[in-house]
């Protein structure tokens, strides 16, 4: 493993609303740090802070290790059933608020039944003492659509702060599942982590639907202080998107065009607003490009000066890390782009804030994949 810290000069980039690929104009340089933590992963899909200072982590192939020290090491799981094909697999990963006391966490899995893909569903699992092996608890929700060749599985779980489990789902390139609210595919998720069951105060009665018409939702954030929940979004090979939820919104995206179209039209706009005249806009979108953004988190502490607040979402095709600076109402007002990590590390996957107020990025190349941190220097 290679470990050392590498200063990079933020670029300053122009942003607005609805704002499409950022164009750089002069700004004020930031320097960050970089460092790798441990090599060796394979596609690091998600990442949980333990108690005792050690990172979990689920790899898509379905694995689950532990990281300590630099040192990698295997949890034992029940995990035969994973079905690693394409994006699916050991996907998202979220620590129960009380992990303290119960060692719970989550996982988002495609399931397969004889070698045979059946679902994304929601895993509920207890951590050993000693970090070594993790008992496999139950289903804590199954039925999110899987495609046969893994594509747009989702699936990203974040707690609110109300205790209640979000979870970002993919539309499995299935036509008319995002705007199907019968079904869970292509949504925002909200969910109980004791029962799996939809809040009653949900917008739609007995359903954990908490948003719809979505392409293929790969990061969750909540906005610290706010409730404010942001959504990063892949588009087809253009307009990936900045979204912030709002309950019981339609976000747009319709491949089917209404039931017209009898395979899966990727030429319709991501926020179809001539079909959904009331569809929620993006705050931010690529624009004629894709970057294939992926985790985002929300960088948090006074050591990051005029990038506290910002929300943090990194890249797999762009292989890159861009910061969204917000105004107070949630709109974004700046976009910056740390050079560092500009197609150094290849395409990164996960983006969590550690209890140290760092970043967390792994890398998802397919081998000796990275665990890194950032920090403000």
């Amino acid at each position: 493993m290679r470990t050392g810290a590498v200063l990079l000069t933020a670029i300053l980039l122009a942003g607005c609303d609805t704002a499409s690929e950022p164009s750089p104009v002069p700004g004020t340089d930031s320097a960050l740090r970089v460092t790798e933590l441990a090599g060796g992963l394979e596609h690091g899909w998600d990442i949980g802070f333990l108690p005792s200072g050690a990172q979990l982590i689920t790899e898509r192939p379905g694995k689950l290790v532990t990281v300590t020290d630099g040192q990698v090491r295997p949890v034992r799981a029940e995990l035969g059933d994973v079905y690693a094909v394409g994006e699916g697999g050991l996907l998202g990963l979220a620590l129960d608020p009380g992990f303290g006391r119960n060692r719970t966490f989550y996982t988002c899995q495609a399931h397969a039944e004889g070698g045979s893909p059946v679902d994304v569903r929601l895993v509920r699992w207890r951590l050993s003492p000693d970090e070594r092996s993790a008992q496999r608890l139950g289903d804590l929700l199954t039925g999110l659509p899987l495609n046969p060749g893994g594509r747009h599985s989702g699936c990203r779980p974040t707690f609110a702060p109300d205790g209640m489990l979000l979870v970002g789902t993919g539309d499995a390139a299935r036509a008319d599942a995002a705007q199907d609210r019968r079904g869970l595919g292509g949504k925002v998720l909200r969910i109980d982590p004791r029962t799996g069951k939809a809040p009653a105060d949900n917008p739609f009665p007995g359903s954990p639907v908490l948003s719809y018409g979505h392409r293929n939702v790969q990061g969750v954030a909540v906005r610290p202080g706010t409730g404010q929940v942001y959504l990063a979004e892949h588009g087809p090979s253009f307009d990936d998107e900045i979204n912030r939820n709002v309950p019981g919104g339609n976000f747009g995206w319709d491949p089917a065009k209404d039931g017209t179209e009898g395979g899966y039209d990727e030429s319709v706009p991501m926020t179809d607003t001539a079909r959904f005249p009331d569809a929620v806009r993006p705050l931010w979108t690529s624009g004629r490009i894709t970057e294939a953004i992926s985790g985002a988190t929300f960088l948090s502490g006074p050591s990051w000066g005029e990038l506290n607040g910002a929300l943090a979402v990194v890249a797999l095709k762009g292989q890159k890390l861009l910061l969204y600076q917000l105004s107070g109402e949630g709109a974004v007002v700046r976009v910056r782009l740390p050079g560092v990590l500009n197609e150094s590390y290849g395409r990164l996957r996960a983006a969590r804030t550690g209890p140290d107020g760092a970043l967390y990025v792994t890398t998802s190349n397919g081998a000796d994949d990275k665990l890194l941190r950032l920090s403000p220097v």
